[in-house]
């Protein structure tokens, strides 16, 4: 997390960001004087190829990743010398790709069932067979990391007990496996030393309060590695490959979370980085010679790479105005990214060792969509209702004539604790291509603006995070870009709720809602959470209160309990098997809002969970959202405006990268 940002106020009202006759800015002026991109339908802005899971092979010579280029995610592989990539599976689930074996001849993958997010561990044999390593009907595993001698892996399953995760370690060679941490108390693990004789740990007390433990495998022995009882945030990362040093992240005595190196035996901790931007975690390469340490900085992923044994910096990836939403280092050195910005889905880039520009692998954008079509998106900040500087990425179609207005969104994203990040998401893409401003509010409570700006709704979610929402309404009026009479909110998960929130709290605020599985009820959904969630109870406990306690206020916020406010139509989308927010979540503030004859619209996706995965789905959801946004915003009866919120809210302050 980070502090609030330190930034030169205005005197001008419109957002220098997106105003046409803001004086000095190349960007706006040229998207008013250009013509409209041709309109684009979502299955072709969908044929876009979409890569994660970055792994060089053993030998260097190829490159894993997974891509949606099929419809789902499955896995791949590339020759680095030259040619196409080759489908390694062809399956109806999601597949999310780990690593080659140190054979290179065999994958690790993950995959769950419908979205129920109950993953399980596979194997794609050299044969092209694959073998679950985790069999069981109900159980959850995660990839924790490889072993430096590549004799094992290791990997958590909660098949012992459904709220804690148990440390195994599992042969390469056969699949035999053993526990080596049998976790009894929520703890999160993170790392194992090259020597197998010590596990790095996490563990939630609060949101602002996590401890690092080394755990000593012979004798089980922990060891806190932070002071008891100090409120800070320290997560282990991974061991030095002697074993002698751990490195971890915390915001210990600042605003930021800073890279750190801790000798276990002396407990000296040395600085390996810190900025005024939190460090989110670092990682070492194959052989342990580098360390890749990872920034947030404005929304955007940096990496810094380190020689492990002197902490000497050795090079800085810094794609912007794209963030590097994808990494893997080879053995020689070499670096593949995939970089992504609002015109650039998600190229795949090879970092040959000792070269200075990179070889683009992949080109992500759909055929026949140019760049020039796309919206790249930028960071936006104004002044909420209170003084409290809030960013978000903000969107602008191209071609805005002199005097005219647009019909737009606020997005709010999901959490509680979340953020939008810079990259291509083809939902706001269709939406700006097809005429609408689209901003997504990091409201109070978001990561990315520091530990302050975080917790500043703790216990008032619903209220003040929301008022921030309502604020963003008149910053985007305030552009003269945007019709006041045709805003919608919008929202997915704790966004969803949000959205819900403005309709029932401010029912004269926006014009429409679309809740993309969102809460509607806390009090029933925090007491249904997944077993797997002990740790996260207690960090919700601290971010929104104590659900058991004091159910008048859960009540008191609930959109399902004051649906009969909501006045504006409404959109909602569920996927079935979500296991996080139940579908009886959107059920029930269906059936009351159309109680109040309010138009409803209502759908839901037989083979998704929490967060639409597949591509078809998400055609048909991005298409829904545009029509109910076409027939309910755009399209609304031009009738006076909904009044604004209290003056002074929404005043512009900066914008930049």
């Amino acid at each position: 997390m980070k502090h609030l940002l330190s930034i030169a106020l205005l005197s001008a009202a419109l957002l220098p960001a997106c105003s046409p006759s803001s004086p000095g800015d190349s960007a706006a002026a040229a998207d008013a004087v250009v013509a409209p991109p041709p309109r684009h339908d979502i299955e072709r802005l969908m044929a876009f190829d979409e890569i994660a899971g970055l792994d060089f092979s053993p030998d260097g010579e190829l490159l894993l990743f997974t891509s949606k280029r099929s419809g789902v995610a499955n896995l791949y592989v590339m020759p680095l010398a030259g040619g196409g990539a080759e489908a390694l599976t062809d399956s109806d689930e999601t597949v999310t790709a780990i690593g080659w074996f140190p054979d290179g001849e065999r994958v690790l993958y993950a995959s769950d069932r419908g979205g129920d997010e109950l993953h399980h561990l596979y194997v794609r044999e050299a044969d092209g067979g694959t073998r679950d390593l985790t069999p069981g009907d109900r159980l959850k595993a995660r990839f924790v990391a490889w072993a430096a001698d590549g004799a094992s892996f290791f990997a958590v399953t909660n098949e012992r007990d459904p709220r804690h995760f148990d440390l195994y370690e599992y042969s390469t060679a056969d699949y035999a496996r053993r526990r080596l941490f049998t976790n009894d108390a929520a703890y999160q693990v993170h790392a194992v030393s090259a020597d197998r004789g010590l596990v790095a740990l996490s563990r939630i007390h609060d949101n602002a309060h996590t401890d690092c433990f080394v755990h000593q495998v012979e004798g089980r022995r922990m060891r806190r590695l932070n002071e008891a009882g100090r409120r800070i945030a320290c997560v282990p990362q991974a061991f030095s490959p002697d074993g002698r040093h751990l490195f971890l992240t915390s915001d210990e005595g600042g605003e930021f979370s800073r890279l750190e190196r801790l000798e276990l035996e002396s407990g000296e901790r040395t600085t390996v980085l810190a900025a005024d931007w939190d460090v989110t975690g670092a990682r070492l390469s194959a052989d342990g010679s580098r360390l890749a340490a990872f920034v947030n900085h404005d929304a955007r992923t940096v990496v810094h790479l380190f020689h492990t044994d002197t902490l000497e910096p050795l090079q800085v990836l810094d794609a912007a105005p794209a963030t590097i939403a994808e990494f893997a280092l080879a053995r020689d050195g070499s670096i593949a990214t995939v970089e992504s910005a609002g015109d650039m889905p998600g190229d795949l880039r090879l970092y040959p060792a000792g070269a200075t520009a990179p070889v683009r692998l992949v080109d992500s954008l759909p055929p026949g969509i140019p760049a020039e079509d796309l919206v790249q998106g930028r960071v936006v900040r104004f002044h909420s209702h209170d003084g409290v500087i809030v960013p978000g990425i903000l969107y602008v179609p191209k071609g805005i004539a002199e005097g005219e207005t647009r019909p737009a969104a606020v997005w709010v994203h999901g959490g509680p604790g979340g953020e939008s990040r810079i990259g291509f998401k083809p939902m706001v893409q269709y939406l700006v291509n097809h005429g609408y401003v689209i901003y997504e509010i990091n409201n109070r409570g978001s990561s990315g603006s520091g530990k302050s700006f975080y917790h500043l709704d703790d216990g008032r979610h619903g209220e003040a995070d929301l008022d921030d929402v309502v604020a963003s309404r008149q910053m985007l009026v305030d552009t003269g870009l945007v019709d006041p009479r045709r805003i919608a909110v919008m929202g997915g998960s704790y966004g969803g709720f949000m959205a819900l929130a403005a309709l029932a709290f401010r029912p004269e605020v926006f014009t429409a809602g679309v809740n993309v599985y969102g809460i509607s009820n806390w009090t029933r959904l925090l007491a249904n959470t997944p077993d797997w969630w002990e740790d996260l109870r207690r960090l919700l406990k601290s971010e929104m209160g104590d659900w058991e306690a004091d159910p008048a206020r859960f009540e008191a916020i609930s959109p399902a309990f004051h649906a009969g406010n909501i006045r504006r139509p409404l959109l909602v989308l569920q996927g079935a098997n979500d296991p996080r927010v139940l579908p009886v979540e959107s059920e029930d503030i269906v059936e009351r809002v159309r109680a109040n004859g309010v138009p409803v619209e209502y759908v839901v996706f037989a083979d998704e969970g929490h967060g639409f995965r597949k591509k078809a789905n998400q055609a048909v959801a991005y298409r829904t959202i545009r029509e109910f946004l076409d027939r309910h915003v755009r399209d609304a009866p031009r009738t006076a405006a909904p009044a604004p919120p209290a003056a002074g809210a929404g005043d512009a302050v900066a914008a930049g990268q």
